[in-house]
């Protein structure tokens, strides 16, 4: 009698499902505990400034790096950053093969070297529309649009059914760099069979479709144009067909193109290494922009998300090396608000204006499309692939809420809403999350990776919000006060003759001179009686959770 078998499909996303960016996704194909696995892609996301010294947000892969075993392999669908930039990071657990495109693949060579990963990993470069196996994968990329080139569909087609993982992806008719989204390919996929599709839910709230690149180059070199002083275009740095556009515009209106941010460079060097950008000259690099008439400058800046590091940010505050702004220059932001980012834009764009800078946004004219599917583009995308099942990602809740109940109006037979952590069964049997795996966030503190829930984060949070203070008390071998206490703080006072300093310290004494005998030759316990007496004055007091430790020293 022969085994039925108990082969099952899984997806399961550890990042980028309820939220946007940190994407970390997971296909499972075997018997139940044993597993094939394959990772599609592994990115980061940026501080919202809730985490105090932390620049960086990765996807915890604690879950997949315990069966690292069985992870076949890691495959890019395109370089953005919240697509690949845990991959130098995260790496080091994993340590399998990487699969990407060729403008994928140097973005991340260039990262990789930056850590002194190159040599170590395994990276193979598959050609657009490649098709190639791994494990019991067959995978095929399907070229899509979006803002960066080479942007990749992945058909993944396995023994119980053929999965297409989106990526980020738009239809663009004039993608302006590369070629336009392979609907046929969609469509021949869709006739072979699509079991489910993962897709992206960004735009799920926005109708029609999300606009052509190409419909950029008019409005722009208008907006341009219009501009006396300097100029300053803010945009993503791996959104090439920005940059050409952003290009084109200067030179139809007698500007040279500056480059201002590192991020920029990089991208403009892997372009031209890849035979992007090629009838666009090379830009002028930021040290040089001194050199040129104002009106006759037209500067692409890094930062258009209000990063405080980056250049656009740093020209703001009067803190670039090489590039001013002030009366009578513009600045267009070329680029979306990225949800949980609108304190920090309007941070800088208040700061730009204090210059005296014009601020254009694609409030007041076209100055964006996004590279993100809105409704009408959705809808067609699942009149092509005709799944029977749609996970939405790539979104907040809400998002893919939106998103599940579009695909229904869209014919397909199940929708499954499943957030990080969810264990989604797409085959055998119905589709649904049926279990829970453990999930969370890293952050690159520093050079190191600590949790976001850690106690390092945690402590600097509270002091970040309610001060610290450190206090020294010198007790003889009976515990009596040899001199006042020391006090050490910041976020507390002005200074040490701040008359609440000085009550802490009578706090302090007060705590000692209470103690009983015992307690008093008793370092800890000396310790822990000023710690809690100095604390509670400053919560009664100031109303401050202070941080507090307290150091002992007897002397015989």
């Amino acid at each position: 009698m022969n085994e039925v078998s108990q082969d099952e499909l899984l997806f399961v996303p550890l990042g980028g499902a309820g939220e946007i960016g940190m994407n970390l996704n997971l296909f499972a194909y075997g018997e139940p505990d044993d597993h094939d696995w394959l990772m599609v892609d592994l990115g980061v996301t940026f501080n919202d400034g809730s985490l105090p010294g932390v620049d960086l947000i990765l996807p915890d892969p604690a879950f997949i790096e315990e069966r690292r075993d069985r992870l076949l392999a890691i495959v890019l669908t395109h370089a953005h950053e919240d697509h690949l930039g845990a991959v130098p990071y995260l790496w080091p657990r994993l340590r399998c093969p990487v699969y990407a495109t060729p403008f994928t693949a140097t973005i991340l060579k260039r990262k990789l070297a930056e850590v002194d990963l190159l040599d170590e990993v395994e990276i193979n470069v598959v050609p657009l529309n490649g098709r190639f196996s791994i494990g019991p994968f067959d995978l095929e990329l399907i070229t899509l649009t979006h803002s960066i080139p080479e942007p990749n569909g992945i058909a993944l087609r396995t023994p119980l059914g053929t999965v297409l993982h989106t990526g980020d992806w738009k239809f663009d008719p004039d993608p302006v760099v590369g070629p336009t989204a392979d609907e046929d390919a969609l469509r021949r996929l869709g006739d072979e069979g699509v079991l489910a599709i993962v897709c992206d839910s960004t735009n799920v709230f926005s109708a029609g479709d999300s606009g052509s690149e190409g419909d950029l180059l008019e409005s722009l070199t208008e907006a341009i144009g219009e501009c006396s002083g300097k100029v300053a275009v803010a945009c993503f740095a791996t959104n090439v067909a920005r940059l050409e556009t952003i290009a084109k515009a200067a030179r139809a209106n007698g500007r040279d193109v500056v480059t201002a941010g590192r991020s920029l460079r990089r991208i403009e060097a892997a372009s031209r290494e890849n035979g992007y950008l090629e009838d666009v000259a090379a830009f002028i690099d930021e040290g040089d922009a001194g050199f040129l008439p104002d009106d006759k400058t037209l500067v692409i800046c890094t930062g258009s998300q209000g990063e405080p590091r980056a250049a656009l940010s740093r020209i703001a505050f009067e803190d670039h090396p090489n590039v001013t702004l002030g009366d009578g220059d513009t600045v267009i932001f070329s680029s979306r608000v990225i949800p949980g980012n609108e304190a920090a834009i309007g941070r800088l764009q208040n700061q730009l204006i204090r210059l005296g800078v014009d601020v254009v946004t694609w409030r007041e004219k076209r100055v964006h499309v996004s590279g993100h599917p809105a409704r009408d583009e959705l809808a067609r995308m699942y009149q092509l692939a005709r799944p029977k099942i749609a996970v939405p990602v790539h979104g907040e809740l809400r998002h893919m809420c939106a998103h599940a109940d579009l695909a229904k109006e869209c014919q397909v037979e199940q929708a499954v809403v499943a957030e990080n952590g969810s264990v989604v069964r797409l085959a055998l049997g119905e589709a649904g999350v049926v279990d829970h795996v453990p999930s969370g966030r890293l952050s690159l503190e520093g050079s190191r990776l600590v949790p976001v829930e850690s106690e390092i984060l945690k402590s600097r949070k509270r002091t970040m919000w309610n001060g610290f203070a450190v206090l020294t008390v010198v007790v003889d071998r009976e515990g009596t006060l040899i001199s006042r206490p020391k006090i050490s703080s910041t976020g507390l006072f002005e200074s040490e003759h701040d008359p609440s300093c000085q009550r802490a310290l009578d706090e302090a004494e007060a705590a000692v001179e209470r103690l009983g005998s015992l307690e008093a030759r008793d370092d800890d316990r000396t310790a822990e009686a000023v710690r809690l007496a100095v604390r509670r004055y400053f919560r009664d007091s100031l109303g401050k959770r202070a941080v507090t430790t307290v150091h002992v020293v007897r002397i015989p």
